[in-house]
């Protein structure tokens, strides 16, 4: 349980790095139930890649969330990698992390494909003694992480492939 300062315990810390790597193992072996269970009932899953941002709000979206993916046909063999954490207290016994996100397809010989580079900024909560993700957001390796380099500070939203088409706050696959 975090202290009721704006530290964390090494235990705390502990047991969000053990929740960042629950979640990457609930998506990626389709365990949609343990994903859900990764978030607050209120919590909110965004992924700021497109022009338009996707969110999913409530176990309810977070469930949709996790079947699409589920449902996508190349998805079995991907993995969600989750590093270089960094964790920092915030009042009210919460904490806030921002980690590098790193997506691979593990499907036929190697070499395997790399899909994603980006990274996430999780703002978490410790109801009844478990780290949980409030308000996690995906977003892609550019942008304010980039801006201290000349000219390379601007989010620069990729477009959506062919094919691909939101409905309901979800990205669907069409083709």
């Amino acid at each position: 349980m975090p202290a009721a300062t704006t530290t964390l315990s090494p235990d705390d810390r502990f047991a969000i790095e053990d929740l960042m790597a629950r979640y990457g193992w609930a998506l990626d072996t389709g365990d949609v139930d343990a994903f859900v269970a990764c978030f607050a009932p209120d919590g909110v899953m965004i992924e700021q890649v497109f022009e338009d941002p996707d969110v999913w709000e409530g176990h309810a979206g977070l469930r949709r969330l996790a079947e699409q993916y589920c449902s996508i046909p190349n998805f079995p063999g991907r993995q969600h990698y989750c590093s270089n954490t960094l964790v920092t207290a915030q009042p009210g016994g919460r904490a806030h992390a921002r980690s590098f996100a790193l997506v691979t397809e593990c499907q036929g010989e190697p070499p395997y494909l790399l899909r994603f580079c980006g990274y996430f900024d999780d703002e978490l909560v410790c109801p009844q003694g478990q780290w949980l993700f409030e308000r996690r957001t995906l977003r892609l390796w550019d942008g304010e992480v980039l801006e201290r380099f000349p000219g390379r500070g601007d989010y620069v939203p990729r477009r959506r492939a062919p094919g691909i088409a939101l409905v309901r706050g979800r990205p669907v696959d069409k083709t």
